[in-house]
């Protein structure tokens, strides 16, 4: 790697892991201020990234490497612990656990979107770079997560429109290992089309004409 590399590879690494811990943080508040504490036990009510690294050090740290390094973008994982007793005897709280760690993603893409819109991304010295992944990495985070697929949140959000009881007969069916491995694949072959139209509209709303 030639040294613009290492520090585009750099930042993406920062903003990857800086995205990734306002996600998990997200829904470990969402979950302690819901009465689950078991990720806020684990240090994870924290932008503090550590505590989310020990307990996802491939997901958050290899994988993110070597995927850049292979294809110049990073892709990985995280999570944060809860009570699954909680999740079943209240699965509307859950719902709202599942939703806030996309919510803290489009919060950042909000952001990041006016720094640019605003042309502040420009002017502040070295910014432009940074904010622009920022952007283009929560926004494909808030969207990918909302696929309404196990294992992603979207699968996890759609109790908070169901009865208690219906809500609780589907966990317990899509908790199953089979339908996370059917999910994860089908989200990988649909993403692509439907984040393009997506991004495309996003880039446009940025920089009008």
């Amino acid at each position: 790697m030639n040294p613009d590399q290492l520090i585009e590879g750099a930042t993406w690494f920062v903003v990857f892991i800086f995205s990734t811990t306002v996600h998990e943080a997200g829904h470990a508040l969402a979950a302690y201020k819901l009465g689950d504490s078991t990720a806020y036990e684990g240090g994870q009510v924290s932008l503090n990234p550590l505590p989310h690294i020990q307990r996802e050090p491939v997901g958050m740290v290899l994988v993110p490497l070597i995927s850049f390094a292979l294809n110049g973008w990073m892709m990985g994982w995280a999570s944060a612990p809860y009570d699954p007793e909680w999740a079943h005897r209240y699965p509307k709280r859950a719902a709202v656990m599942a939703a806030a760690g996309p919510a803290g993603n489009l919060i950042l893409t909000l952001i990041a979107g006016l720094l640019i819109r605003s042309g502040l991304a420009d002017v502040i010295p070295g910014a432009l770079m940074p904010v622009g992944i920022l952007f283009l990495l929560n926004l494909l985070l808030f969207v990918f997560n909302l696929l309404p697929v196990p294992p992603l949140d979207g699968s996890a959000i759609l109790p908070m429109f169901m009865s208690d009881g219906m809500a609780r007969r589907y966990r317990e069916f899509l908790h199953q290992p089979m339908f996370s491995l059917l999910g994860l694949l089908l989200a990988w072959k649909v993403f692509p089309y439907l984040f393009q139209p997506i991004q495309g509209l996003a880039f446009s709303l940025l920089r009008p004409g």
